[in-house]
């Protein structure tokens, strides 16, 4: 009898330590794989998982046997793989025509002049061909067995007014909605536009006040999503998205309203410091996330990280800046006391030590009853 209470109390102690009690539901946004050897990329996968991580958000190009790849070492590391693939923004590529790239309000193409950086050439939803080329590429990607997503990004419009965050990167103030950030104005969409409503939009003194105009830019987008998701869907496999915080801030920055899209799930990017926020600013938009989508969709709250925490006060670039291990409690437990159904981290390299410290210990409280 003594030896079975010894062998229980044994028992009980074993279990005690290695379990930690419920966890929230953790994935990341990475990329890869470079020049890493499969050997090499499941040490970080275990890694990852080893640290709560439950799935990532794999950017590893157009190739699908990228994916295949990645994707068996994902699995075997015992985490969820989903295909991170921007959507509107495309480079260079003899499969998409420049004549598929959106126009400004000045008439310029994203191909020529794109907005405050080189790489934001930015599609035009509203043609045919575009939705050709990203109906190929999701569904070829979305067809790999070892995915279980499609992960939309830049699923959007330029932005028309920049988080208040980066103004001063950019030199500008946003305080309207100026013409070279304005799309699109390509021929499509203004007869389109013109023939739906009566209203010549480029003889309208500001085009920025008329609300028709801004619903048919959601609406655009909204049909593309709803068309890539039965694109993925007739593959058996989930669709998502990284969207703008909201969706009010969306709609106002992006034309998103993506509490109309047909998703399986939404990661809201909701980056405190690009709106020159505190991490407490997390739990309120995720209530308004949650709110928007009556609660029938589960919202992944979108963290971003500060890579170098020591120099974060000393750092310009907002790109740089991003929770420190002092705040990402905070972010993690109003996101969840909000309703939140997990968090993503933007991302897991930029993680320090005193980060996972404090993640850990967020990930696994109960927030059931807070």
């Amino acid at each position: 009898m003594k030896k079975l209470l010894v062998l229980c109390l044994v028992l009980f102690t074993l279990i005690g330590c290695n379990e930690k009690g419920p966890k929230i539901p953790v994935y990341a946004w990475t990329g890869g794989p470079g020049d890493a050897t499969d050997k090499e990329l499941l040490e970080k996968f275990n890694d990852f998982k080893d640290k709560g991580i439950d799935g990532l958000m794999f950017n590893g190009g157009h190739d699908p046997a990228t994916y295949k790849r990645v994707g068996a070492l994902v699995k075997k590391a015992g985490m969820d793989f989903h295909a991170w693939i921007p959507t509107m923004v495309q480079g260079e590529n003899p499969k998409i025509s420049k004549d598929l790239y959106a126009h400004n309000r000045n008439g310029e193409s994203a191909w020529d002049k794109p907005a405050y950086v080189d790489y934001y050439k930015f599609l035009c939803p509203n043609k045919e061909g575009t939705y050709d080329f990203l109906a190929e590429l999701y569904g070829s990607v979305a067809a790999v067995d070892e995915i279980d997503g499609m992960h939309l990004d830049y699923i959007r419009f330029p932005d028309v007014i920049l988080a208040e965050g980066l103004w001063d990167k950019y030199g500008l103030v946003m305080d309207q909605e100026f013409p070279e950030y304005d799309y699109c104005y390509c021929d499509k969409c203004t007869s389109d536009f013109k023939e739906k409503t009566g209203i010549a939009i480029k003889e309208v003194a500001d085009a920025s006040q008329v609300q028709e105009w801004k619903q048919f830019r959601y609406d655009l987008i909204t049909k593309m999503v709803g068309r890539l998701a039965k694109v993925v869907h007739k593959e058996e496999k989930e669709i998502n998205a990284a969207v703008f915080p909201g969706p009010s801030i969306a709609k106002k920055l992006v034309r998103q309203e993506w509490n109309k899209w047909d998703l399986d799930a939404v990661y809201p990017m909701n980056y405190n410091d690009f709106y020159l926020k505190g991490p407490e600013w997390v739990g309120a938009v995720v209530n308004e996330e949650v709110r928007a989508v009556n609660g029938l969709k589960p919202i992944y709250s979108g963290l971003f990280i500060c890579p170098n925490p020591d120099n974060k006060t000393k750092e310009n670039d907002p790109e740089n800046h991003g929770l420190l291990p002092s705040e990402i409690g905070t972010a993690i437990r109003t996101s969840m006391e909000n309703g939140a159904a997990g968090i993503c981290l933007f991302t897991p390299e930029r993680m320090k030590p005193a980060h996972w410290e404090a993640f850990e210990k967020a990930i696994y409280t109960d927030y059931s009853e807070k």
